[in-house]
This record gives C-alpha cells, sequence and structure tokens, in this order.
C-alpha cells in the first residue's frame, strides 16, 4: 500500500516543491518551505483540482505533510513537509533527477524497440 502511495507521480511532484526543488532549478535544492495550495496548483501544471486535494489530504493522512489553517479572511491554508516526509523527499529527489536525465534515453529506446515490433 505504502510503495503505491509513493510512486504515485503527482506525491513525487507535491514532495519535490514542498522540499523547495522547482521544476525551474531542476537539480538545485533550496531550503523546504511551506506553499499554499494555489501555488503548488501553480507549480504543478497537468495537476487536476480534484487530484491535488485528494493527494494532499493522503499525504497528510500518512504523516507526510502537515496542513495549517490561518483564520484570515478568507483562510489561509499552507501545507510543508514533516519530518517523515522530508525523509521520503530526500529519496523521490534522486529519483526525479534520475528520471530527468535519462528521459531521451529511454524515449529513444523506445522509438527503437516499437520500429523493430511493428
Amino acid at each position: 500500500m505504502l510503495l503505491d502511495r509513493i510512486s504515485d507521480k503527482w506525491v513525487v511532484l507535491i514532495l519535490c516543491a514542498l522540499g523547495g526543488d522547482t521544476p525551474a532549478q531542476a537539480g538545485a535544492s533550496n531550503a523546504p518551505k511551506p506553499m499554499r495550495y494555489s501555488e503548488l496548483s501553480r507549480l504543478l501544471a497537468g495537476v487536476s483540482q480534484k487530484m491535488l486535494t485528494q493527494t494532499l489530504r493522503a499525504l497528510e493522512r500518512d504523516g507526510l505533510l502537515i496542513r495549517t489553517a490561518t483564520p484570515t479572511v478568507p483562510v489561509t491554508v499552507t501545507y510543508a513537509l514533516t519530518g517523515l516526509g522530508l525523509s521520503l523527499h530526500h529519496l523521490t529527489r534522486g529519483l526525479r533527477s534520475w528520471a530527468q536525465s535519462h528521459m531521451d534515453e529511454v524515449l529513444a529506446n523506445r522509438e527503437e524497440h516499437d520500429a523493430r515490433t511493428s
């Protein structure tokens, strides 16, 4: 069950975002920082509102992030990694980096394979 959760693409991208790794700075490491829902939504291009909400709730339930609501008008909600989430972020950062570094090679292998099997 846990492998299903942590191997999800949105989980990895949310952990990277909250861990301070942004797509513009791939491979770079910044300090982890709390983010608002809207920041995460903008940063994670392609994620639906429903998927982002479900994923954030699941990560909160698993103890990987903490949701903090500040009583303002409107209410300000931020998400931040817990110690457990930060430890997982360190692992997923390497996986994300590997995927980015090897994507061209994998795509070339797919094309070569498909050409042979067509």
